[in-house]
């Protein structure tokens, strides 16, 4: 749906494929081959490129290159590894921890030697400004792009200026999560543009719509025993066939069967 609406890339969020997927808090619980699930499923659907959330990287050295390697082989794009400590929480929680610099330098090295195709990008999430501040967190982000980071991710961002002054001294594309009732404000495209930002990421809009409309479901068909008035919410029987090329799936069965029974 996103990629016939127009848009040009792909996110999946660790904090998504938790909720939606495992029905889990967002605490670092989920594992490497729960997202790979997820992040198959999507390149196989889509011809658009997909960013992948790999959190901390699930472990030391080896267990992050490994989870390049696998990503790779799986058909992303992109992934974004984090400063958090292993017992990670959501970027927009209080009480989160990060390493100290050298620690995610040494991740992004890591990254960045296991990488078999040049073409992976390889972007840098810090979550220090929460808990160090600004000239803190950019000062990280720095030594992340000298070890290796093609791109800077800057987690719970408050004031839009902030941006300018990360692009400014990291001098690499960075991106911005504008994500619904978080630290971050709902900047615009154009604000965020003016700022300098390269990449604006929506990493939770479209499940938040859709669980908020299936609670409601949920609800009436409980409460009133019949759907009927409730379908004003609910996508089409032949909306979903369309966006599925259910047509031509049927085609191609009708067009092998005939030609089964040819002699």
């Amino acid at each position: 749906m996103a990629e016939a609406v127009g848009f040009r890339a792909l996110y999946l969020s660790g904090g998504g494929v938790a909720a939606n997927s495992l029905g889990l808090p967002d605490l670092g619980i989920s594992t490497m081959e729960d997202v790979l699930t997820d992040a198959r499923r999507i390149v196989d659907a889509t011809t658009l490129p997909l960013l992948v959330d790999i959190d901390t990287g699930w472990g030391g050295t080896f267990n992050i290159a490994r989870a390049i390697r696998s990503m790779t082989r799986a058909g992303v794009a992109a992934v974004h590894i984090e400063d958090q400590v292993s017992a990670k929480r959501c970027g927009h929680r209080a009480g989160k921890e990060v390493v100290t610099p050298d620690e995610m330098i040494d991740r992004i090295k890591a990254a960045v030697d296991a990488r078999p195709d040049a073409d992976l990008i390889l972007m840098a999430r810090t979550d220090a400004l929460a808990s160090e501040g600004l000239n803190a967190a950019i000062e990280r982000c720095v030594g992340y792009v000298e070890a290796g980071a093609d791109m800077i991710f800057a987690e719970a961002v408050t004031d839009v200026t902030m941006y300018t002054k990360f692009k400014d001294a990291v001098r690499v594309p960075i991106l911005a999560n504008i994500t619904e009732f978080g630290q971050t404000p709902l900047y615009t495209k154009q604000d965020l543009a003016a700022a300098g930002v390269d990449m604006m990421l929506f990493c939770c809009s479209a499940y938040r719509a859709m669980n908020a409309a299936a609670l409601k479901v949920y609800k009436a068909i409980y409460d009133e025993g019949t759907q009927r008035n409730i379908l004003s919410i609910m996508q089409t029987r032949n909306d979903l066939y369309e966006f599925l090329g259910y047509s031509a799936y049927e085609e191609t069965i009708d067009r092998l069967f005939v030609r089964a029974k040819q002699p």
